[in-house]
Parts: structure tokens; sequence; C-alpha cells
């Protein structure tokens, strides 16, 4: 590898970083205008063969992935003649250049997991999981959206795991790897999140939880020793933080976050998070909880193959789009009956009921409502009254209260920035100005990025809601709703 010399159409420049594994050269190619860097693992005589495994999952991986949190891919090479991989060059520095800054503002080290936590959601959907999340394989664009890199390590569940197959050892970043790797557990995206929580307690606190041991008896201890909370080393530790980083620190994979998606969401609302004991705790758990654990009595459990695509699939975000006015009761029941069926066959979905309040493009409009009371306290006290009945567990319901010009604009961008896999939301059927211009459920189910479930009550039910039927006095039983119309 010299500079100027070529390599099936790349022009090599100039070497840009050595490293333990890998070299990275600058390139150049006719047809693609954007800045190249092309990855040559280094074989010689005494490298580690690790390396080379290492590198052959990535040229494996890289090409498949798609979307703003990973480089894109322009080309590989096989190890007959010169093995590399050319992606796109991301400007500025790894995550890696901020450790002189720790720690962090906790708003800022928030904002910043929360985009880490959105790029792995964005990863895992793509059935990879990255298994070395640390501040160096971490860049940003300049949009702010976090991208992933260096896929040696990575796990992608329609391919051979060849790091599994011919190494015993876990490979990986000591203080940042779950406890599960340690048991040779390759295939369990929360490992990521594990990984990800390392990095949010460190940042926050400055001390890595697991300290900077890289010895494999060392790291063994946190298959039975959790970290102290972060409150014990910073009293004005914010509670909510410590429940997100604790939960994502739990020993067991089943006890933390079930995807990086629900993470990303806790961490975009922190008002919403929450509290267990937990999130209070200033000590470690008492030496009899560590002793069961160490003997293998409270220890992680056998783990069974898992699937990345249907672990995430069990575990969505659903959004329920309502309206809390007048007359929208048998709409609301008929959506109720909808909501409820998806959660019963989801035991660890996630569900986010949101009313959007509509401001008037020009007169200004009022905080308070003719009762004198706050329109938005009102709606957000509605939302959690409707969803009562479905005794969600704590951690799974959340209520939103939104203003905007256009709520269906609004919906739209709440599905997006909360990565919501399902929005359910009804529709009216008596509208001729709707039938002619598109409604609020019309416009979200044509433009929304996710599954979209469009609900309308029954016209029996429509009736005993308006008054509209006709005299006869229909009982409860009668007006009963269902869903009508899915899309």
């Amino acid at each position: 590898m010299q500079p100027g010399a070529e390599i099936d159409g790349f022009t090599i420049g100039e070497c840009v970083h050595r490293g333990g594994m890998a070299t990275l050269w600058s390139v150049t190619h006719p047809g693609i205008d954007v800045p190249l860097l092309m990855k040559v693992p280094r074989i010689s005589e005494g490298e580690d063969p690790a390396a080379i495994v290492s590198f052959e999952m990535e040229q494996m991986i890289l090409p498949r992935l798609s979307g703003p949190h990973v480089p894109a891919c322009f080309g590989t090479g096989d190890f007959e003649r010169q093995a590399y991989v050319v992606m796109e060059r991301i400007p500025g520095q790894t995550l890696y250049k901020r450790l002189g800054e720790l720690p962090m503002p906790y708003e800022e080290a928030r904002g910043i997991a929360g985009k880490i936590a959105a790029a792995l959601a964005g990863l895992h959907r793509q059935n990879v999981i990255h298994h070395d999340i640390k501040p160096s394989s971490i860049m940003f664009r300049e949009g702010g959206e976090a991208v992933l890199i260096d896929f040696g390590l990575a796990h992608h569940n329609h391919l051979p795991d060849l790091l599994q197959e011919e190494f015993r050892l876990p490979y990986g970043t000591a203080p940042y790897m779950a406890p599960e790797r340690l048991l040779g557990v390759r295939d369990d995206p929360r490992s990521d999140l594990f990984s990800l929580g390392v990095l949010l307690y460190f940042f926050t606190t400055g001390v890595r939880p697991f300290g900077e041991t890289e010895s494999l008896r060392g790291m063994r201890r946190r298959l039975w020793r959790d970290p102290y909370p972060p409150r014990k080393l910073r009293a004005d530790y914010p509670p909510w933080l410590q429940e997100i980083v604790l939960r994502c620190l739990e020993i067991q994979p089943s006890a933390r976050y079930p995807t990086a998606a629900q993470l990303a969401f806790d961490l975009t609302h922190p008002e919403q998070v929450k509290l267990t004991a937990r999130g209070l705790r200033i000590k470690r758990d008492p030496i009899g909880t560590v002793w069961r654990r160490r003997f293998n009595l409270g220890a992680v459990q056998p783990h069974a193959k898992s699937n990345v695509a249907a672990q995430l699939a069990a575990s969505p975000i659903v959004a329920v789009a309502l309206d809390t006015g007048d007359g929208s009761e048998a709409l609301n029941e008929a959506i109720r009956i909808t909501a409820g069926q998806v959660l019963s066959t989801l035991p660890s979905a996630r569900l986010a009921c949101v009313n959007v309040l509509k401001l008037n493009r020009l007169s200004i409009d009022r905080t308070l409502d003719e009762q004198g009371q706050n329109k938005h306290v009102d709606r957000l006290v509605a939302l959690q009254h409707w969803a009562r009945p479905f005794r969600l567990e704590e951690g799974r319901l959340t209520v939103h209260a939104l203003e905007a010009i256009d709520p269906g604009a609004a919906i739209l961008e709440f599905a997006a920035v909360n990565l919501v896999d399902h929005i359910i939301l009804g529709a009216r059927r008596n509208s001729m100005m709707r039938a002619l211009l598109g409604g609020v459920s019309a416009k979200v189910a044509s433009e929304a990025p996710c599954t979209v479930t469009v609900v309308r009550p029954s016209r029996l039910a429509q009736q005993a809601n308006t008054g509209e039927s006709g005299g006869t006095d229909h009982t409860k039983d009668e007006a009963a709703v269902t869903p009508r119309e899915m899309f």
C-alpha cells in the first residue's frame, strides 16, 4: 500500500490512521464524489489471527447496512489479492476526543446517549448487534445523527458468526462488555444497551462503573457484582438519570430495556421516566444478594438462542392519538378496543398516548379553558384516565399533550422523533370537508414511516353518541363499538 497506487479503480492517498488491527487510507474514485476511506487489515507475520476474522466479519456486514447511522460502503476486496473495505469518510472526530471533558453536564450527556440509542435502534432493525459500543466507535454527522463505526466484532442474525465459531474467549473492550458476553452469548441486542449504560455512567460521573481492568477474572465479577450507584459518587445526580443508567447495567438482560428504541424514548422524555427504588439507590446490592449470584442461585440464566427481529417485534412502541373533546367517546372506545388487542399480544410493548391541542394560525390561543383549568394539564389527565383500563405496569405508559397548528404533522413528527413502531388513531365518518381535502388520519396513514391502524366506531355507536338514534333508547350493550378499518 503506497500513496498513488491504484486498486480496483481506487487511488490510494495518505495514511490516516494505523491501528492495532487495521490501517486506514484516504482514497478517491472517479465515479464517487464523497470523501472515502479504505480500511486494510494487518495480516503480516505475528499479527493477531482475530484481526483477520474480525475484518472478514466487517466485510460481510458493512455492505448490508444502510441509513444515516452507519457509514456507506463503496467496495470490498478479498484476501487473494488485497483485502480492503472502502467506506464513507465521516468528517470530525470520534466521541473519544471528549474524554478530557468528563464528567459532562447531565443534559448534554443525555442528548448524546439518546442519539446513540437511536442509532442502535436503527442497527438492530437490520438484524445486527454491534458488540463494541465505546467512545471511539461513535461519530456524529453534521445534522446531529450518531454514526456507529468499526463492525469487526458485530453479529448479524442471518450470517455465520465467525468469532463465535473460531474463538472461545470473548472479544471486545473490557470496560464496556456485557456480563452475558463472558458466557459466550452474542445474539442478544440488549448487550449493546449495557455498553451504552457504561458509556453514560462514565460520561456523567467521570468514572467507569467496573474500573479499567482488562483481566478476564476481573471482568467476571460483573456476573454477580453491580456498580456503585451514580448518586453515591455525585450527590446531585438526577434520580431519573440513575434510573436509566442502572436499568441499562442490570446483570440480567431481561431486566434491561427490551429495545434500544424504548431506551431512546426515556432519554428523550426524562420527565416521563417512572422512578423505582433503582433511581434512588445510594448503596450497592447487599452482600447476601451478591453471594447468591456468585454461587449460581441468582446468576445470569441459561440463554436460549434469540432472534433479533423477533425480539424487537415483541417490544414495539405503540402511539395512540386521541381526541379528548366532546363527542369523541365512541371513537375513543373503538380505539381502546384496538389498542387492547395489540397490547394483549405484546407484553413488552410501550404505549404512548398523544393528544394534539390545535393552535390557531392568526388569533392568540388561551392557556385556560372556560372553567379556568389549564388545557394542557386537563388533556394529560384525560389521557391517563383513558389508558387506566389497560393496567400497564410502571414504565410502559406515557402521556403527551402536543401543541401544533397541523395535528397530522405533529403526530408524524412525534412518531419519527420517538422511533414509534405502530400508530393507532381514529377517523370520523361524516365530514364533507374531510372527504374532499383529507383528514388527519389520511395524512398520517399516507406519510408515516411505520404501521398505521385507522379505527372507526360502528354506525350504531356513533348514533348513540350523537343522539341520532331516531328516538330509540339504545342500551350500553347495543351501542358496543368495534374497529372497522385497518390500513
